[in-house]
């Protein structure tokens, strides 16, 4: 049996990616991305664009200096002073690329540089030579190839690697192509340019028409080795090709595509999610791979065939790209195994019959909120709405902040025996300063997983609901509380839950000491 090909993974997250308005990071985010990514294990790591700006300079130096593992890639036009500028950023990496662009399509000849074909040409060859005097590695990336004619795509793709380049890439730039149309120019590059085997095919795809990760797949399968890629695909406008789906296309259909990748494909998840809180990028929840949704059920048939066997409706593992576990939501469209099942880990084992009867509350329930959280469950089991425990009392709350100072929380609390605690702390504005003093006072400091704010009347003086949720010893919690005081109804809120988790705990203490177990 012939060995699967070797795909090279070229991650452009903190290049291209940073290019998504909303996604700068300082140096630090960058470094702690920068060794994410060699964790994960990409084969060519483009750091930034040196000559953009002093801070992307700085920023590809110490990546360069610091970060181990991949190739490291700086961008630079096809001008002298971009490249020695990318250059005098990459030198200290133990492996670096130059990596050098100009445009070739009709509309950017005309529009944007001014420049006749022969004009492109000359200028693409002269600064690939310029790029191999200082590195053997180059890549040379004809900007808006898709659109430029495959004759002269060709041509220029040939006289870049007879100058030296080691890598040519074929941008889509602007997400026009068709997977059929990019595979079959790939195809014409293979058959039309003398010398395409001295050097390896790469593509880098956007997502315009959202066919970025399609047409990279295509690619590859009319021989591309190395695909250019983002981590949940950030980038200009609709963004690239989202390196996780590219990688799980490869893996999870290794009988299609034949080749594979060098990615820690568990290291996945944990990836995106430092890349959100990098950037303050959330993706969203139905994203394929890393979305809150991806392994969540909700359906009943769906939760029934995956109590099962997973592989009913999973063609992948969540253990496969970092994930625990999958997710069976207990909401309107769930049945009874799912219940059952979530009921069994709570420590319930109602009789047919009393499953039956649960089973009619948990539906009207269920058509009143998104979602059936494990508070409710209890309550369904003791067969009433059970109250929580004002285990803390809010006394009093102070609230200081600043446009050029952090937030600050002051915060007085009442203990069920009369004891009266006070504690305060800061955040990066108020509501996060009161769930930490919150979290202080009361001694239950907590993850929050979730927090969201719904207005419920317009106008100044509108009220709104504050909705925040938690997840302690394997179950989930959630607080709510209405109000026209947004602060004080996210207080409300936050201890509302807090007591939750403290009653829930103090429960399995007790249980503990009962049963020795």
């Amino acid at each position: 049996m012939t060995e699967p090909q070797r795909v090279l993974i070229f991650d452009t997250t903190l290049r291209d990616g940073e290019q998504s308005p909303g996604a700068s990071m300082n140096l630090e985010g960058k470094l702690e991305m920068a060794r994410a990514l060699s964790e994960l294990g990409v084969d060519i790591l483009e750091a930034g664009f040196p000559i953009a700006s002093n801070g992307d300079f700085e920023a590809v130096r110490e990546i360069a200096r610091r970060v181990e593992g991949p190739i490291i890639a700086g961008l630079a036009r096809c001008h002298q002073l971009d490249i020695h500028r990318a250059w005098d950023a990459l030198k200290e990496a133990p492996r670096a690329r130059l990596h050098v662009f100009l445009a070739t399509s009709a509309i950017h000849r005309e529009y944007k540089l001014a420049m006749a074909k022969e004009e492109i040409v000359r200028r693409a060859v002269e600064s690939v030579k310029m790029a191999r005097e200082l590195v053997d590695d180059v890549e040379f990336s004809p900007e808006d190839a898709a659109r430029t004619e495959p004759d002269f795509l060709a041509e220029v793709v040939e006289r870049a690697i007879e100058a030296g380049a080691r890598t040519v890439n074929i941008p889509d730039t602007v997400g026009y192509a068709m997977p059929s149309e990019f595979a079959a120019l790939i195809g014409y590059l293979n058959e039309h340019v003398s010398n395409i085997d001295q050097a390896v095919i790469s593509v880098h795809c956007h997502n315009d028409l959202g066919l970025a990760v399609a047409n990279s797949l295509a690619a590859v399968g009319a021989g591309a080795r190395q695909v250019e890629c983002t981590i949940n695909g950030i980038g200009e406008r609709a963004g690239n090709a989202s390196l996780e789906e590219l990688v799980m296309a490869i893996k999870t259909r290794a009988d299609f595509h034949g080749v594979d990748t060098g990615i820690d494909t568990t290291k996945l998840v944990p990836t995106s999610r430092l890349l959100c809180q990098t950037t303050g990028l959330a993706v969203q929840r139905n994203k394929a791979i890393v979305g809150q949704n991806a392994f969540a059920h909700e359906a009943g048939i769906h939760q029934h065939g995956v109590i099962q066997n997973s592989a009913c409706y999973e063609i992948m593992t969540p253990a496969d790209v970092g994930l625990e576990a999958n997710a069976l939501v207990l909401g309107k469209h769930s049945g009874r195994h799912a219940l059952r099942k979530r009921l069994a880990e709570l420590d319930y084992d109602p009789s047919d019959t009393e499953l039956e009867e649960i089973f009619v509350s948990f539906k009207s329930l269920a058509d009143t909120k998104k979602e059936v959280l494990d508070d409710d469950l209890h309550e369904l089991m003791t067969g009433a709405s059970k109250r929580v425990v004002e285990i803390w009392e809010l006394v009093d709350m102070h609230l200081s902040s600043g446009t050029t100072s952090a937030a600050t929380a002051t915060i007085c609390l009442k203990d069920r025996a009369g004891r009266i605690v006070k504690e305060a702390a800061c955040g990066d504005g108020p509501v996060e300063a009161i769930f930490r003093a919150l979290g202080r006072a009361s001694g239950a400091e907590l993850s929050l997983t979730d927090y969201q704010i719904k207005g419920l009347s317009a106008g100044l003086g509108g009220r709104g609901e504050v909705s925040v949720e938690i997840e302690d010893l394997g179950q989930r919690h959630r607080g709510r509380a209405v109000g026209n005081d947004m602060m004080r109804a996210s207080a409300d809120a936050f201890l509302n839950v807090i007591n939750r988790v403290v009653s829930a705990r103090e429960e399995q203490t007790e249980l503990v000491d009962v049963y020795g177990q």
